[in-house]
């Protein structure tokens, strides 16, 4: 059997959640798992993960295309400008916590539709000329995603269990969709409608209110089930940053994410220095995001079948490697077949970060509040990695150096989704 199997992640029937032998010393014994969504409601339910997903990255995405024009016609600092991309990582880190309160006080279905609430009252916000406005309505929208990010794995562990490989990729894969979208169509989009830069950003609120309209169904069918759900979990998980395979866990999804937003906000930069075109350099990065989505989607669903988990962690790193390796080989020359290989290898270490959140935790709370604690310090940690890069860059003079330090990254990287990888559950109680 392959080491992330099914027995990694649902307990064996008739032992109460008892814990599996090889892994005594960091697993605590889970209640009993509640049925899984079935039939049509699983579809349903289904279409609203996906849908939820795709709105947790176009948002902030979008400014990146248009950072230029806001700069230009805000009169912002390049520094002032760099704020909308790192305030909401930062959202994203210190408001994990707060995440799985809302989902015991409210139910999950109540809390998922308050996001998607979150998002088209911020990107309404951007709508208004003024800095300030558009400051607080990228960090309403930072808000909103930070708690789905938290409680959607949790979502996935309580409704899709047996499924869990399967939704994990459409999950991913949808938030890399996102992402590729909002950074492929922004720029197009305003020039053929002449829109100003506020209507663009705001034309993604519309992608919100989709996924509220279709998710509002989920919190009147499910209204009693997840209060009753929040009653039983209202304790939250004690002992759990004393657990190993936590802060493994933890540590995976703060490093793929760190060298994940690193890359992408400098790399259209390298690019650009290396003589290709500003649209060209824009153009790859939508690139490396699109081949994100099949690396999103195929990591979680071969776990089991053709790969373990560890095996995955590694390979997902040396693709990453050998496409920053030709970055400083020759960066314009071949960058289609860089982009590629880290497209791959990002979207499979993304989703391998949200799946080891779902198979390592025993039941929906331990998932809540793993999945509040990897994104917390995980996202902190990735908020500093544009600024380091640039300052690296600065100090140095050129790319090679940058370049060398997310190669070195990957080392522990690789140390990590190995820890992660052993079928284990977190402790805590």
């Amino acid at each position: 059997m392959h080491d992330d199997g099914p027995a990694a992640t649902l307990s064996a029937p008739g032992t109460g959640g008892a814990a599996r032998p090889d892994a005594p010393a960091d697993t605590a014994p889970p209640p009993a798992t509640p049925p899984g969504a079935t039939g049509r409601h699983a579809l349903w339910l289904g279409a609203g993960v996906v849908l939820l997903a795709l709105n947790l990255r176009p948002a902030l995405v979008a400014v990146s295309p248009l950072a230029g024009t806001i700069r230009d016609t805000s009169g912002m600092s390049a520094a002032a400008t760099s704020l909308l991309t790192a305030l909401p990582l930062l959202c994203f880190g210190l408001l994990a916590p707060v995440a799985p309160r809302l989902g015991r006080r409210f139910g999950m279905e109540r809390a998922l539709l308050g996001t998607m609430v979150l998002i088209c009252a911020g990107t309404a916000l951007r709508l208004l000329d003024s800095v300030a406005a558009l400051f607080a309505g990228t960090i309403v929208i930072g808000a909103g995603i930070a708690v789905a990010n938290v409680l959607l794995p949790g979502l996935i562990k309580r409704d899709f269990a047996a499924r869990s490989g399967l939704m994990t990729g459409l999950y991913s894969m949808s938030l890399f969709g996102g992402a590729a979208l909002a950074a492929g169509v922004t720029v197009p989009v305003q020039r053929a409608a002449g829109l100003s830069w506020q209507a663009t950003l705001a034309c993604w609120g519309s992608l919100a209110v989709v996924a509220l309209v279709v998710w509002l169904p989920q919190t009147r069918g499910r209204t009693r089930t997840a209060a009753a759900t929040a009653r039983e979990a209202a304790h939250p998980v004690r002992g759990l940053w004393r657990s190993p395979l936590a802060w493994q866990v933890t540590a995976y999804m703060g490093l793929q994410s760190l060298s994940y937003y690193a890359a992408a906000a400098w790399l259209p930069t390298m690019l650009t220095d290396a003589g290709m075109s500003a649209g060209d350099a824009g153009w790859m990065l939508s690139f490396s995001s699109l081949l994100g989505i099949a690396g999103s989607f195929l990591a979680p669903v071969i776990i089991g079948r053709r790969l373990s988990a560890g095996a995955l962690a590694t390979l997902g790193a040396v693709l990453c490697a050998a496409g920053f390796a030709g970055m400083l080989a020759a960066p314009a020359g071949g960058a289609y077949v860089w982009m590629t290989l880290l497209g791959l290898g990002q979207g499979a270490a993304i989703s391998l970060a949200l799946l080891f959140i779902v198979r390592r935790a025993p039941d929906i709370r331990h998932t809540a509040q793993l999945s509040s604690m990897a994104q917390c310090f995980g996202y902190i940690l990735a908020a500093t990695g544009p600024a380091v890069l640039g300052a690296v860059h600065d100090a140095s003079g050129g790319w090679t150096v940058p370049v060398l330090v997310l190669l070195a990254l990957l080392v522990p990287q690789v140390a990590m989704g190995l820890g992660a990888a052993r079928p284990r559950h977190v402790a805590g109680r």
